[in-house]
C-alpha cells in the first residue's frame, strides 16, 4: 500500500474507543503492522492459503487468522451479481446471519463466534482477483457488506457509528462494480490512491435493498 492508503486505514483505527474490532481480508506485507496499529483490540486475518496462516500462527503469538475456501471466480462475476439480485429478499438480503446464508456470495464456513462480532473496521485486501480463474473479492466485498449493516460498528456505549470498510485495488472492475453493488456510492467517504473507504451503518428492521433509490430485482 501507499503512504495515503496506510494512513486512511491508520486514522479510521485511531477513531476506535476501546481499540477495534478489526477484520483484514488476505495476508498482506502490511499484515504486522496491522496488529502493532490495533494493539489491545481484536485483530483477524481471513486467507485462503492455509499454510501461510499456520506460519503466521507459529511465528507470531496470539496471531489469530483462519483459512477460507473460496469457491467464486473473477470470470463469473457477472453470473454472481445477478444471482444476488435475484435473491435478494432470500439468503441475498443485506441483513442476515451469513453462517446460515446459501447465497453464492456468503461467507459462511468461518468459526461460529466470528459472525456474532460487531466490526468497527473491514479492509477487503484479497483473495486474489488478477485472473479470471482466481477467487477474487466479491464475496469478500458483500460479506463485509452484510456484516455492516447486520451488527456494524456497535460500541459499549450502546451507539452504533457503522463499519468503516476498506476496499484495495478498487481500481479493478470487479472491486469497483461490487463495492458500489453492496457497499453503494451514497456511503463512500473518499478514494485515497487505489483504496475506497466506504462507512456502512447498521439497518434496523426488513429491507431487501443495499443502496438509496436501489430497484430491487428480487423474486
Amino acid at each position: 500500500m501507499t503512504s495515503g492508503e496506510l494512513s486512511a486505514v491508520a486514522t479510521a483505527l485511531r477513531r476506535c474507543s476501546p481499540p477495534c474490532n478489526f477484520l483484514i481480508f488476505g495476508l498482506t506485507h502490511e499484515t504486522l503492522l496491522w496488529r502493532a496499529l490495533n494493539s489491545g483490540g481484536r485483530t483477524v486475518f481471513l486467507d485462503e492459503n492455509e499454510y501461510l496462516i499456520s506460519k503466521f500462527e507459529q511465528n507470531f503469538t496470539d496471531f489469530e487468522g483462519y483459512d477460507v475456501q473460496y469457491t467464486t471466480k473473477v470470470g463469473k462475476s457477472a453470473e454472481l451479481i445477478e444471482h444476488s439480485r435475484i435473491h435478494r429478499k432470500g439468503d441475498c438480503r443485506p441483513v442476515q446471519n451469513l453462517l446460515f446464508s446459501e447465497c453464492k456470495l456468503a461467507i459462511n464456513d468461518l468459526p461460529n463466534h466470528l459472525y456474532e462480532i460487531s466490526w468497527d473496521v473491514i479492509l477487503i485486501d484479497g483473495p486474489r482477483g488478477y485472473s479470471a480463474k482466481m477467487p477474487g473479492r466479491m464475496a469478500a466485498i458483500f460479506s463485509a457488506a452484510v456484516m455492516g449493516r447486520s451488527r456494524g460498528g456497535e460500541r459499549k456505549s450502546g451507539k452504533r457509528k457503522g463499519t468503516e470498510i476498506f476496499v484495495h485495488d478498487y481500481g479493478r472492475e470487479v472491486e469497483r462494480v461490487f463495492s458500489e453493488e453492496f457497499l453503494c456510492k451514497e456511503n463512500l467517504v473518499e478514494v485515497r490512491d487505489s483504496l475506497a473507504h466506504f462507512v456502512v451503518k447498521e439497518m434496523k428492521g426488513e429491507s431487501f435493498e443495499f443502496c438509496l433509490g436501489e430497484s430491487s430485482n428480487s423474486s
